[in-house]
């Protein structure tokens, strides 16, 4: 078996029993129960233990078997048996009753009869020849989910902004039902602060709104026993607004009390749920605490809760549905007293007080009691400590039976919560039961005694070897178990004398520690257990193995790139252990590449690469013990000079210690070859072989032309030196140890650093510091005298030692207290200095005010300034962090803001005033203040409402052209968006613009705060005009709106187009019109090559579409026209004198899309309207002429295109 730890050298050790202990109450002195081994415990004696029981309240599914169960452990196993209701209960009259074999576990078969009739209070005992133990009263109770009776509900029609009650009532189930509200689609209805679900189920409106209305209002209770949901009926809702409802309908709902009340205007808060002012609650221990105000009030009121005279209890509390229910986790004692629930809103506040009272079922103060497991004339004691409200009442039975009817002999006596046995007996091993019981419940536990009579047993196995290495600790095991309980004693070969002297250390449990192991411990030793029963012994055997030792170990390679190198690791180890040896490259493994061969005592790298530069390290694992060395390989170019060679110094040698003092040494040595590379420096290290063997550290480095050092030294250390010397190429190997040098133990020389006082909850001051090292310690024994006094007169201070530990934890203080603190450093040898006084604080608690006299006082429309009154520094209870102010807008003046949101800034330091930015202008706000300090923030101040004063508006919401006319056009427009006042009037300004948008004369025109349009009379044609319009209140005019228009007629629009035509976009529209007209040239050209002409007189003979009849060559289409030849007139050129156009020409001509002529085209190219008149033919066309008195103009040309396409 392996050992590792550092031991030391010992005398005669022997371990008696640990037979008494103190007994409380006067009564003398009381064996402590012996602790039975687990591989034991099934082999010996021992009562019935329940291990498993159904819970006090059970309750079944109906649709499944039932299971009751009841498991115990005992030697010999116990046998079982119930009551059913008091009464014994025959399982085998039961046929579909079973009892599991070896268990007490019943299974009960629901098949043939109803799950109800298994119903009752069930208690299990469990009995074997040692005693008799009993499970809890076990109630088992059937799971029901009852239907909700069917009811028709009647619609509800109440008025906008009344309260409203939506009762749920759900069937009573068991366990209770789970409620929630939804709509018919299995949705969750929204709730808020506004729409809330109480504790019984029913939905709670502050006030209702007009989307209120539903129909689909469903309340659902999920019983969770069955896992079935049941739903109530849906619940129609109707909210009316009175203004809204006209005569016929107001008498429609006059047999309803919609009218029967005054309108519903904002008020102020008033309570729905609880009724009055003032209600009490009793809440168990450990049980939830729950308590609920609801309020009715428009605006919505806001909850707030209180405690007097306390602050609610951190970590337990949650306010839950929107601030309406106070819920207090886990309660206790301290929850007692009186809370207090707020409704306010602008309009005021109403109050509710709960004075809740915390009483306590029956609970363990220290746990149930313990089984006892004594010998023969041992003394014992079972405790049954418990508490509850009111004091529970303690009863006692042995093995089901009062105790009065079990006591046989003067061997133990009943002392309220406690059995005392003396001097006990065979007769006194039996359960004990402990009924614990108040009004609201009860506790019952069962302890066994059991007296054994043991002799000794060895439990370790025989013949154990034990292997260590030489200098370290070695632990021999000796387990046992007796009653009473045995002595140990170690002997070791021959048995001539029990182990005794320092070199030993015998552990309670029997082992034995050699604390520093030589090959003289080397040998057999036996353990010996003694009680009056008898005598037992085991032989373990323990070898102590040599050290592994590194020989040679490798050193630093400089290789030229390319070539071999040999890193070797010689080790010595003792013959009885395998050494391994493992290879690592700067602490990870060597790369796989065939290049690196590892023998069983070097490391060879051929073909070195620049990657394979690095450190290497060879480690040596045995199956006790391992050690390791290394050394660094650098790859160079080309190989230096063989004339110089440059290498790491060899260790320097011949180390000794001279002018030896308690705190100070000299210490000299030879320095080693130099390799050409003078020394730069030496560094001397040391090892603690007392507190920290096998580690060396830093003590000091010296220059490289000394060769000796004077050591400054601490108290109370073995120490063992070595020396390193440094070139250019690095460190040498560590010199050869010097022999040890130990100092003497003294008083500290220093206190620990870093002392503070600081609290984590409101009633404790935890101090700490930075421990002394264990070379600071100067000795052993080290503590600290930690003292500590309340900063303020007359307090004294106290004191207490801490050892191991480097904090201190002072309970009961009061909230953040200044604290004076102290602490010193203290080991067997003496004290250190006088240490300084640090101030510190115990723990901070929320502050318990609030700020008062707010005062609010507006700077303008967007920013107002808070005052307030700070707050004390007695309430604050902490380091002060700031002040919050919490503000919302209520609603503007003329636009309601149901839902607020909340801001709060925060502003460091002892403030006292505030600048609230960003508000809104004509807008009503409320604010309160709350200080915060490192726990958190104190209680709200009282809400605080103020009002903005106007501002200048926004810009209209819109502004739109309308009804342009030849010299006149109408603006409309929507007041804006935010008035931020009363709106005054309205500026309109205009001003005509120009193609290079310079702007022209502007016009004013002031209109009144009623007017949405304006028609602007005699106005420039083909002009542009930009338009501003801007509202005003009596602070000034806001932003205005910008828009702008084009006054255009036909007339105008020619001049218009002179003015486009010379632009280049317009150049190019024109091009690619011309070609598309080109395009239908052609296509129409090579149409009637193919088909001939198309007389219209055919197509109105023959009711066809035109479209889809064969053309003639005698017809005129568009391929016929001509500028040299024919002269009709195009779109938009002028007509005749006579004013009008010859229709005998073909109705294919393009005379016919002129905009004097009857036909048009739709938006696709295609004709509108039938032909009409005869066809005439081309000869007489071509005879009569041209009908227009002038030749077309360029303007009218473009002008009849654009028509045209």
């Amino acid at each position: 078996m392996r050992q590792e730890d550092v031991g030391g050298v010992g005398a005669r050790l022997t371990m008696k029993g640990r037979r008494t202990v103190p007994l409380l109450l006067l009564l003398g002195q009381l064996v402590a129960a012996l602790e039975v081994p687990l591989d034991l415990q099934e082999g010996l004696p021992q009562p019935p233990t329940i291990t498993s029981q159904s819970p006090k309240d059970h309750i079944i599914d109906p649709r499944e078997n039932i299971e009751i169960r009841c498991e115990a452990k005992g030697k010999p196993h116990p046998s079982f048996s119930w009551t059913i209701d008091g009464a014994d209960f025959k399982i085998e009259e039961h046929p579909n009753i079973i009892m599991r074999p070896n268990s007490g576990t019943l299974e009960v078969d629901i098949s043939q009869r109803r799950a109800e009739s298994f119903e009752g209070v069930y208690q299990c005992t469990a009995e074997n020849k040692h005693g008799k133990a009993v499970s809890d009263n076990i109630v088992v109770r059937q799971s029901r989910s009852p239907l909700w009776s069917k009811e028709k509900l009647k619609p509800i029609v109440v008025r906008e902004g009344v309260s409203l009650v939506l009762p749920c009532e759900p069937p009573a189930g068991l366990p209770p039902p789970l409620i929630f509200w939804m709509d018919n689609n299995f949705q969750r209805l929204p709730q808020s602060k506004r729409v809330s679900q109480s504790l019984n189920g029913d939905l709670y409106f502050s006030n209702v709104r007009r989307e209120d209305s539903r129909n689909d209002y469903i309340c659902y209770a999920r019983f969770p026993g069955t896992q079935t949901i049941q739903q109530k009926q849906p619940i129609n809702v109707k909210v009316l607004n009175l203004d809204s409802i006209n005569d016929t309908m107001a008498a429609f709902y006059n047999d309803t009390d919609l009218f029967s009340e005054a309108p519903a205007d904002e008020r102020m808060p008033s309570f729905l749920i609880p009724k009055g002012r003032h209600s009490s609650k009793v809440v168990l221990r450990g049980h939830k605490l729950d308590m609920e105000c609801i309020a009715e009030g428009r605006p919505t009121p806001e909850i707030s809760w209180t405690k007097d005279g306390s602050d609610l209890p951190a970590g337990r509390t949650s306010f839950l549905q929107f601030n309406k229910t106070l819920q207090i986790d886990d309660v206790s004692d301290s929850e007692e007293g009186v809370y207090r629930c707020t409704a306010s809103n602008k309009f005021g506040s109403v109050h509710h007080t709960f004075h809740v009272t915390v009483k306590a079922a029956p609970y363990w103060i220290s746990g149930p009691p313990s089984n006892l497991v004594l010998s023969p004339g041992e003394n014992g004691v079972l405790t049954c400590r418990a508490s509850g409200k009111p004091k529970p009442l303690i009863t006692w039975t042995k093995n089901v039976m009062p105790i009065e009817t079990g006591l046989e002999d003067d061997t133990m006596k009943v002392e309220d919560d406690m059995i005392i046995f003396r001097d006990v007996k065979t007769s006194n091993s039996a359960v004990y039961q402990c009924n614990v019981s108040n009004e609201f419940g009860y506790l019952l536990a069962n302890a066994f005694v059991n007296v054994l009579s043991e002799p000794p047993r060895v439990l370790t196995p025989v013949n154990k070897k034990y292997e260590v290495i030489r200098n370290h600790r070695a632990l021999l095991d000796c387990s046992f178990f007796g009653s009473p309980i045995p002595n140990i004693t170690w002997f070791k070969d021959s048995r001539s004398s029990t182990l005794d002297g320092d070199s030993y250390s015998l552990h309670d449990n029997g082992t034995l520690e050699i604390r520093i192991s030589r090959p003289r411990d080397s040998g057999k030793y036996t353990c010996v257990a003694r009680n009056i029963l008898g005598i037992s012994e085991n032989h373990v055997f323990l070898e102590v193995k040599e050290p592994t030792q590194i020989l040679k170990q490798p050193e630093y390679r400089m290789i030229k790139r390319g070539g071999p190198v040999t890193f070797e690791c010689k080790v010595k180890h003792d013959s009885s252990l395998i050494p391994t040896m493992t290879w690592l490259k700067d602490d990870e493994e060597l790369p796989e590449d065939d290049r690196f061969t590892v023998e069983p005592e070097s490391l060879t790298i051929t073909d070195v690469m620049d990657s394979d530069a690095g450190m290497y390290t060879c480690i040596i694992n045995t199956t006790l013990d391992h050690v390791s060395a290394s050394a660094e390989l650098t790859v160079v170019d080309t190989t230096p000079p063989p004339a110089v060679v440059h290498e790491r110094p060899d260790p320097p040698t011949d180390l000794e210690l001279t002018d030896q003092t308690k705190r100070s040494v000299v210490l000299t040595w030879i320095p080693g070859n130099e390799y050409n590379s003078p020394i730069k420096k030496f560094l001397i290290q040391y090892e603690d072989s007392l507190h920290h063997r096998g580690h060396w550290h830093n003590l000091t480095h010296v220059p490289g032309t000394r060769t000796s050092a004077n050591l400054k030294l601490s108290p109370h250390v073995h120490y063992t030196f070595r020396v390193l010397a440094l070139n250019n190429v690095g460190w040498s190997q560590p010199s050869t140890p010097s022999q040890m040098y130990k100092t003497d133990p003294a008083a500290p020389d220093e206190n620990p650093t870093g002392v503070q006082g600081l609290g984590t909850e409101p009633n404790n001051l935890i101090i700490s510091w930075k421990p002394l090292t264990r070379l600071q310690s100067n000795g052993p024994g080290l503590q600290y005298k930690v003292m500590y006094r309340e900063k303020k007169p007359g307090s004294e201070w106290i004191t207490t030692n801490v050892a191991n530990n480097s904090r201190f934890v002072v309970s009961g203080t009061s909230t953040f207290a200044p604290y004076e603190l102290k602490v010193q450093a203290v080991n067997n040898y003496g004290e250190g200095p006088e240490p300084a006084v640090v101030v510190g604080h115990s723990g901070e608690d929320v502050p318990k005010s609030a700020p008062t006299e707010l005062r609010i006082s507006a700077h303008n429309s967007t920013a107002a300034e808070v005052q307030w009154k700070t707050v004390s520094n007695d309430s604050i209870r902490g380091f002060l962090k700031g002040y919050k102010v919490h503000y919302w807008r209520e609603h503007g003046i003329h636009r309601h803001h149901p839902d607020r949101v909340e801001k709060i800034l925060t502003f460091s330091g002892n403030r006292s005033h505030a600048v609230l930015p960003g508000l809104h202008p004509f807008s009503d706000y409320s604010f309160y203040v709350r200080v915060f300090n490192g726990r958190g923030e104190g209680p709200p101040s009282t809400t605080k409402h103020f009002s903005t004063p106007e501002g200048v508006p926004g810009p209209p919401t819109s502004l739109v052209v309308s009804n342009p006319n030849l010299d006149s056009l109408t603006l409309q427009w929507s007041p804006p968006y935010d008035p931020n006042g009363h709106i005054t009037g309205y500026t309109l300004k205009y001003q005509p613009v120009n193609n290079s948008n310079e702007l022209g004369e502007e016009e004013v025109l002031a209109l009144a705060a009623n007017e949405t349009s304006v028609t602007l009379p005699n106005l420039q044609s083909s002009t542009r005009y930009r338009f501003y319009l801007n509202a005003k209140t009596k602070i000034g005019a806001g932003p205005a709106i910008t828009q702008e228009a084009l006054i255009m007629v036909d007339e105008a629009m020619v001049s218009r187009q002179v003015d486009i035509a010379t632009q280049g976009w317009f150049i190019g529209l024109m091009c690619a019109i011309a070609l598309l007209i080109l395009i239908l040239l052609i296509i129409c050209f090579i149409q009637r090559n193919k088909g001939g002409k198309y007389p219209v007189k055919e197509k109105e003979d023959a009711h066809t579409d035109p479209e889809f009849q064969p053309m003639r060559d005698d017809d005129c289409p568009f391929g016929e026209y001509s500028d040299s030849e024919d002269h009709k007139p195009l779109k938009g050129s002028r007509t005749p004198s006579n004013g009008t156009v010859k229709r005998d020409d073909s109705d294919d001509s393009l005379v016919d899309y002129s905009e004097g002529g009857d036909r048009q085209f739709n938006e696709d190219g295609s004709f509108i309207g039938q032909y009409s008149g005869k066809t005439t033919s081309r000869d007489t066309a071509a005879a009569e002429g041209p009908q227009s008195s002038e030749a077309p103009s360029p303007i009218n040309a473009i002008h009849s295109l654009n028509s045209f396409v």
